[in-house]
């Protein structure tokens, strides 16, 4: 149930935001919530509700997003539950929800997705007040409706859903679960991770999703960063373009839309003409089409965070010894909660902008294409994406991408 109290969004909390025992305070730091008022808002948003995968093997990666992440299985799908052709899991770590799905018969559509696109996003789904008012402003702005609003009903209740297309083949699923207490939606049945955690090991790993990132063709970045502006009111957050985002190889152009809260926040990247060959490129490549290239996760530890995933096998990009003995680094970002020399061990990023300060890290492709990965955040009053990483991240990335000789 989301509970609300007077005008401003940001005194709204999401189904698993309660779930978790986030509170606003938390979430500003987490996630840098902004105060916001979305009684004029066409299309209000209170946050994400789920990061929807097709994967090769759900119940591998089910597994494994338990194990390296930290997650908790909280809901399943499949032939067990009525479901022939497909299985699906539903993982959770603070209000971050991940729902993981395979195909199990040959016909099964999630497989030719799979064969075209490897493991990748296809639905980024977003919790709504009011499916219906969200969906008449969209088509009326032009957007395509994928599924009409309508309800599903099980013993727990009822949520009303809804789908509008966005790049690629990705979706946005409205969801309003105010009349709901299930583990998911209906058709999935409650489950419990058999994953035994190790004595001493965190409660959870990470706490919300910060941001999720999409590649698009060369070309077309502006006319989605319209697209969200247009149909789901979301507004210009940040621009990086040039110099700011460019190594001596390669290059790309990033514009960032968010909602008015702030809760969600999509930065959309396209390929920039350079020497080589971008990441962007790279992905485009891969994925066969645009797609959501990686998804940011809100932790109020990093370290402890980075040490447990490492722990799991999960690989992290490397920044070379430079980047930390830098004085101008040093100088640039003054005093952080962490010593440089524990950020250098594990090789943690560090930005600070005129809010505040952030400290991030980039895992490698998680899949067997070099298509998805994930990033780790810590802010502290930073509102930003750390651009005075760019470089030095760029630069990693480049190194893994002649490593594949797709350079």
């Amino acid at each position: 149930m989301t509970v609300t109290s007077g005008a401003p969004q940001t005194r709204a909390l999401t189904t698993e935001e309660l779930r978790a025992d986030l509170t606003l305070e938390q979430l500003r730091q987490l996630v840098g919530l902004v105060e916001y008022d979305d009684s004029s808002d066409p299309f209000p948003v209170t946050g994400m509700d789920a990061v929807g995968f097709v994967v090769g093997n759900a119940t591998q990666a089910a597994a494994w997003y338990q194990l390296a992440f930290g997650m908790d299985l909280v809901a399943y799908r499949g032939p067990e539950t009525g479901t022939r052709d497909s299985k699906s899991y539903v993982l959770r770590s603070g209000s971050a929800r991940f729902v993981l799905s395979g195909g199990v018969t040959p016909d099964s559509p999630l497989l030719d997705h799979h064969r075209r696109h490897g493991d990748g996003v296809v639905d980024l789904a977003l919790e709504v007040p009011d499916v219906d008012r969200c969906v008449d402003h969209a088509r009326a702005s032009g957007a395509t409706v994928l599924e009409e609003p309508h309800d599903v009903s099980d013993e727990h209740g009822t949520v009303r859903v809804a789908a509008i297309a966005t790049y690629g083949e990705t979706r946005h699923t409205l969801v309003d679960r105010s009349a709901y207490s299930g583990p998911y939606l209906p058709g999935y049945v409650a489950a419990q991770s058999t994953i035994t955690r190790p004595e001493g090991h965190p409660r959870r790993l990470f706490q919300a999703v910060d941001h999720c990132v999409g590649n698009v063709e060369l070309g077309r970045m502006d006319e989605w960063v319209d697209f969200y502006r247009r149909v789901l009111g979301f507004t210009n957050m940040a621009e990086f373009i040039g110099d700011d985002i460019a190594t001596d190889y390669s290059a790309l152009m990033s514009k960032v839309v968010a909602s008015g809260n702030h809760r969600v926040k999509f930065p959309l990247n396209e390929p920039a003409v350079a020497r080589k060959k971008s990441q962007i490129d790279e992905y485009l490549e891969f994925y066969a089409g645009p797609g959501c290239q990686h998804i940011a996760l809100a932790t109020g530890d990093i370290l402890t965070t980075v040490d447990g995933m490492r722990a799991q096998g999960v690989e992290f990009l490397e920044t070379p010894d430079s980047y930390y003995d830098d004085p101008e680094l040093r100088a640039r970002i003054g005093e952080v909660r962490v010593p440089i020399e524990e950020l250098k061990r594990r090789r943690i990023l560090v930005d600070r902008d005129e809010d505040g300060y952030l400290l991030q890290i980039f895992t490698k492709p998680v899949g067997d294409r070099p298509t998805v990965f994930y990033e780790l955040i810590e802010r502290h009053g930073s509102l930003g994406f750390g651009k005075g990483n760019f470089k030095a991240l760029f630069e990693a990335i480049e190194r893994e991408q002649e490593a594949r000789g797709n350079l």
